[in-house]
């Protein structure tokens, strides 16, 4: 393939790859979304593999196995993985980008051909960007792994804060742009090779401590910025490789992360650097000194499957705000017959979106998806807000902090200022779950105790069959 054909096919991809990201901003064009970006990326393989820079220099034997290894292991994955994993899939796919970029930084290293030709000012710009790309690979694959493992529920969703945590990871950053300098002055392969692993293990380290350090509250936000990660060290890549169209889809995929990670935290009123710093989601409230803003009072009010039915039949308004509980019983399609029935009764029924409900960007518009939910009766929260007070019945299944009136009402609460879900304005709530513990932030809940607040515990597949069962009674 020719270089000016090539070119074209990058440019033909670039643009598959920019309307991927438009399809996938909205959930009635997510499908064409997808399929856009699996037609450029396939695209984007077969012009560089046939590429000038390719042809002729590698076994195609070893591309077209490596490829089939990945194919079956995303086949299974795609059969195999439920939509409650979602979550952890994605956070482990970002630490196999990082782990990418962190194996081509070397292999470009080490190589002679990958350096030929750079001499001078372009030397050090070549060796400066596989630095960088290391330090961002290795970052982006440790603190994935260590994603995966809190959303898999393999590490507590506890940050773990170290004395002097923030001093350290100063220091490492230091130490880093200290190694940075011998790397640069190295007058052998060797000689370079020392500073880059120390750098290496040390970047892996600062990934393995940034997530540790952050609570499961913000976990969610987490993803996101991983996300952006993993596009930033797929474009130091492109860098290291002189490939336009790595650097192109890095820095769409990187930017596009960024600016989701910024909308996340608008939307549980925190900076990006305060959840960097961590802290933030302990799974253990400390009880509230007397006198408290939002002191948790009065008594909470239990319902059964039959009384939840009978508020459900008597409203002619239903809002249902879905939450991890709800993923984690995979009850979503209990609650599409719930709702389809309701309809059919003439029973105008919403679902309310919290931008951060679940472990991830989107998690319960998927599920709602994967539940054949119709999209036009998916509202985010800020679309439904003024509608509580007109509401009868709001059902929230398995959701805590976003619904927390603590976040307006308590000046001292963890989560003050953060916009929730006002359900509590709604004639009667109905609020599902297990038990009365706190939610992944660690903050008790006062809409528990509202006279209006109605609690419905069990395991919320279970319950909801069963409100199913006595609505069709």
């Amino acid at each position: 393939m020719s270089v000016s054909l090539t070119t074209v096919a990058y440019i033909g991809a670039t643009i598959l790859f920019i309307l991927s990201l438009g399809g996938l901003s909205n959930q009635q064009t997510a499908l064409r979304g997808n399929l856009y970006g699996m037609i450029g990326m396939a695209i984007a393989v077969l012009a560089t593999v046939f590429g000038p820079q390719v042809s002729g220099v590698l076994n195609y034997a070893w591309i077209v196995g490596a490829m089939l290894v990945g194919a079956s292991i995303g086949l299974y994955a795609a059969r195999t993985v439920k939509m409650t994993q979602m979550p952890e899939l994605v956070a482990l796919m970002h630490s196999m980008v990082g782990l990418a970029a962190m194996l081509v930084g070397f292999a470009t290293y080490i190589d002679p051909e990958a350096s030929k030709g750079y001499i001078g000012a372009a030397k050090s710009i070549h060796q400066m960007e596989i630095y960088i790309g290391i330090l961002i690979g290795s970052i982006t694959f440790s603190g994935s792994v260590i994603a995966f493992g809190k959303l898999s529920g393999r590490i507590g969703g506890n940050p773990m804060l170290l004395p002097g945590r923030h001093w350290m990871n100063l220091a490492g950053l230091l130490l880093v742009i200290y190694f940075a300098r011998d790397f640069l002055q190295a007058e052998s392969l060797s000689a370079g090779m020392t500073p880059l692993i120390v750098m290496t293990v040390i970047a892996l380290l600062f990934g393995i401590h940034m997530v540790m350090a952050i609570g499961g509250a913000d976990m969610p936000v987490v993803v996101s910025m991983l996300n952006s990660y993993s596009g930033w060290a797929a474009a130091a890549t492109g860098f290291m490789l002189s490939n336009d169209l790595l650097i192109v889809t890095g820095a769409l995929v990187g930017s596009s992360g960024a600016i989701l990670s910024y909308i996340m935290c608008t939307a549980m009123n925190r900076s990006f650097i305060s959840v960097i710093a961590g802290g933030f989601g302990t799974t253990s409230a400390k009880p509230k000194a007397a006198g408290g803003a939002a002191q948790a009072a009065g008594e909470v009010i239990p319902v059964n499957a039959s009384e939840t039915a009978e508020l459900l039949r008597e409203a002619k308004s239903v809002i249902i705000v879905p939450g991890y509980g709800m993923a984690v019983a995979q009850a979503q399609h209990t609650v599409f017959e719930i709702t389809r029935h309701l309809r059919e009764k003439g029973v105008k029924v919403r679902f309310g979106i919290h931008p951060v409900a679940g472990r991830m960007p989107g998690h319960m518009n998927v599920l709602l998806a994967e539940a054949k939910v119709p999209y036009d009766i998916v509202f985010e929260m800020d679309e439904l807000n003024e509608d509580f007070p007109a509401t009868d019945v709001v059902m929230v299944i398995g959701a805590n902090d976003i619904v927390n009136p603590g976040a307006q009402d308590d000046p001292s609460s963890p989560i003050a200022g953060m916009p929730v879900l006002e359900v509590w304005k709604a004639k009667t709530s109905i609020v599902m779950k297990r038990s009365m513990a706190s939610g992944y932030a660690g903050v008790d809940n006062p809409l528990f105790y509202k006279e209006n607040n109605r609690m419905l515990f069990g395991d919320a597949r279970k319950m909801l069959d069963e409100v199913l069962t006595a609505l069709k009674t």
